[in-house]
């Protein structure tokens, strides 16, 4: 139920939605132009979007819009026209990708009349959209790129969808391997300006403001991890050595192609540490992104221990920024890999949703490839190969050691999910019905079969050689810390014991996120952890 209550009235709070359905859960928020109150209510069932007036809240809620089953929806509004960029079917056909609606205010149609505003183009996906008072700022993927453009508004009514190529776009210049691309707050909505930030495997992440307006660009703070080099990070975009008329001129790219060669005025770190990006083939044939990142100076040809990254659920992005705390293992020629495996973001709704429920074991094959073609390809040496995930991202890791157990040296679990049989029975336990779309429901028995299948608890092998493991988790956290507990003391009970390869549980009281110091200690642990079960 939503109440709205006036600041300064005795009155009741006046009921403005109910909603008795327990499984809806529902997201409120405000336009940028702070004109309307949104609220999305989203179900198994259906999805709604309705619209609240913030001058006049007591005028009740407007339902603006609907669809069947769960879909993403954001709705804003810009100078008489409800733009809506969602995931829904179209005309009954689930679609892999986000798109951008639009709807006259005043409409008056019942139901509302939403008409597209871009044509489809594979080439160019979608991924976000950021509004202000003069522009719509577009992030675009274009294959495994991340690209940023601005367009004017208004965009063109009446004239059915277009393409975004014809609204003449301005391109912004990025660095080299974006990774990801987080906008800011972005409050002011009558500015021109807007913040980002910008993500990199080679370069610390850079909070950058854009001048819509010009195309002129600013980092306003990144950080500086390298002795090698002084530049100044704060204010500028560039070194002492680049003049401003250079800045200038690489800032306004007149031709609005993007400028990527130019590593200096981000700041980068190729010089320093190289980013190469490979298409694995899978044990299906889908081709799966993986991304390797190597110290220049100190890597050494087929004797590099090898670190591979992996998360692939939620149809969330992987995590592959720059990490200060890896350039230890990289400066010993350590190879650190990054898999984008089925489950994941980055290749749309469809990519999420072959990762996910009875179709998990996809995730965990596509990690053994993308670790099979580090080894064969002679990327990483066959004896010297670690995994990582957290959270989510441990199931997969141990669900792969379980698998091939003869393929790792060793992996690091952080707060992993590892017995998913038996927390996704128990409803008391802080999970959502997000997790249950993920991992699958227990009480249906195609879904029981299949959590079975990957199940890190389920399948460990007996009378086996396992890698070394370092298990860290914490009584704060959403993942229960005797899951931890239980998977290590049975892979130790069931296992061939061997002292060089110990499986370690570390446990903690506190919440590691929430404490930088914590991180730092947990990090160099890891990075002990895996410099000595490497050199053993």
């Amino acid at each position: 139920m939503i109440y709205c209550s006036m600041i300064g009235s005795t009155d009741d709070d006046f009921l403005i939605l109910e909603e008795p359905d327990e499984n809806v859960y529902v997201n409120i928020r405000h336009t940028k132009d702070f004109r309307f109150v949104t609220v999305h209510t989203f179900s198994t069932a259906s999805s709604k979007v309705f619209l609240i007036n913030a001058a006049d809240p007591l005028s009740g809620v407007n339902l603006v819009w609907e669809c069947e089953g769960i879909s993403h929806g954001i709705l804003e509004h810009h100078q008489g026209y409800l733009y809506l960029f969602t995931d829904a079917a179209k005309e009954g056909q689930s679609v892999d990708y986000h798109y951008l609606l639009r709807s006259h205010l005043d409409s008056s149609s019942s139901p509302r009349t939403w008409e597209s505003v871009f044509t489809d183009d594979p080439d160019w996906v979608v991924e976000d959209l950021d509004f202000s008072h003069t522009h719509l700022v577009v992030t675009l993927r274009e294959g495994r790129n991340f690209r940023l453009c601005s367009v004017t508004l208004p965009l063109p009514a009446g004239k059915g969808p277009v393409h975004l190529k014809e609204l003449h776009p301005q391109f912004l210049p990025l660095p080299k391997y974006v990774s990801q691309i987080s906008p800011g707050p972005n409050y002011d909505y009558h500015s021109s300006k807007m913040r980002f930030t910008i993500s990199s495997p080679v370069m610390p992440d850079a909070v950058v403001d854009y001048d819509l307006s010009n195309g002129e660009w600013n980092i306003v703070q990144q950080q500086n991890i390298l002795h090698e080099r002084t530049r100044v990070l704060y204010g500028t975009a560039s070194s002492a050595s680049i003049n401003e008329e250079t800045l200038n001129s690489k800032t306004s790219n007149p031709s609005n192609e993007v400028n990527s060669d130019d590593d200096q005025l981000w700041n980068g770190l190729s010089e320093f540490y190289a980013c190469e990006q490979y298409n694995v083939a899978s044990y299906d044939g889908v081709l799966l992104p993986l991304t390797v990142v190597y110290s220049r100076k100190n890597k050494k040809e087929d004797q590099n221990p090898g670190l591979l990254h992996v998360h692939g659920t939620y149809g969330e992005l992987l995590d592959k920024r720059w990490r200060s705390e890896l350039k230890s293992l990289l400066g010993r020629g350590w190879i650190i890999a990054y898999a984008d495996v089925r489950g994941g973001g980055g290749g749309g709704k469809k990519w999420h949703h072959d990762g996910r429920r009875t179709k998990k074991i996809n995730s965990i094959k596509d990690y053994i490839s993308c670790a099979n073609f580090l080894v064969d390809k002679e990327i990483v040496h066959e004896n010297k190969l670690a995994g990582w995930g957290y959270s989510a991202g441990g199931l997969v890791v141990a669900s792969a050691i379980n698998q091939s157990p003869h393929l790792f040296k060793a992996a690091i679990l952080k707060v992993p999910f590892l017995d998913p049989t038996n927390t996704l029975l128990y409803p008391i336990l802080p999970l959502t019905a997000a997790d249950y779309e993920e991992f699958g429901y227990p009480g249906d028995i195609a879904d029981f079969h299949a959590i079975r299948d990957y199940s890190p608890y389920d399948n460990i092998q007996k009378d086996v050689l396992y890698p070394a493991v370092m298990v860290s988790s914490s009584f704060n956290t959403r993942f229960g810390v005797w899951e931890a507990a239980k998977w290590v003391a049975r892979v130790r009970e069931l296992t061939i014991y061997d002292q060089k390869r110990p499986i370690l549980l570390n446990l903690t009281t506190d919440i590691v996120e929430e404490n930088r110091y914590l991180q730092c200690k947990e990090s160099a642990l890891e990075s002990a952890f895996l410099i000595k079960v490497m050199e053993s």
